[in-house]
């Protein structure tokens, strides 16, 4: 299994302050149409198929896999994507919450398994080294906050 976490700042010295607001707009944003978050031609295709009352269905080509996620939201608090079909199976999230300062936090972590791979195997490994890589999940935080910030400069979110 892979398990992987990373925590930032939502506030870093020398950012624009972002609110809990803004943030969580641009968490949901970044659910319902990762293209506009991730690196051009990374994420192809990224469409909301269904909408429930406690959650949402999104397909998605990324990095040229097809993926089917389930997504629920937890306003303002938590986005979490359960990845239905797809190279890996299990639970990412995204959590907004204030440590013991009371200063915004942005959290990641993820309980991944490679479907239909070897619990331990080294393409596994190779998974969990790139998730806790300075390119992984902290990247990606930080690169979410980054846009959203753009996004609110532009007037777009």
């Amino acid at each position: 299994m892979i398990y992987s976490t990373a925590t930032v700042p939502v506030n870093a010295a020398g950012q624009p302050e972002l609110t809990r607001a803004q943030v969580w707009a641009g968490l949901e944003l970044k659910a319902r149409d990762a293209r506009l978050f991730l690196p051009d031609g990374l994420c192809t295709r990224c469409e909301v198929i269904e909408e429930g009352a406690t959650h949402f269905v999104r397909e998605a080509t990324i990095a040229g896999a097809e993926l089917r996620e389930i997504i629920t939201l937890e306003p303002e608090r938590k986005v979490t994507f359960f990845q239905a079909t797809g190279p890996r199976e299990g639970a990412i999230v995204n959590e907004l919450f204030e440590d013991q300062n009371g200063d915004l936090q942005l959290r990641f972590y993820c309980f991944l398994g490679l479907r239909d791979g070897l619990p331990g195997s080294p393409l596994e490994q190779a998974e969990q080294v790139r998730f806790d890589s300075d390119k992984g999940y902290k990247a990606a935080l930080l690169s979410t906050l980054a846009r959203t910030r753009e996004l609110i400069a532009q007037g777009r979110l």
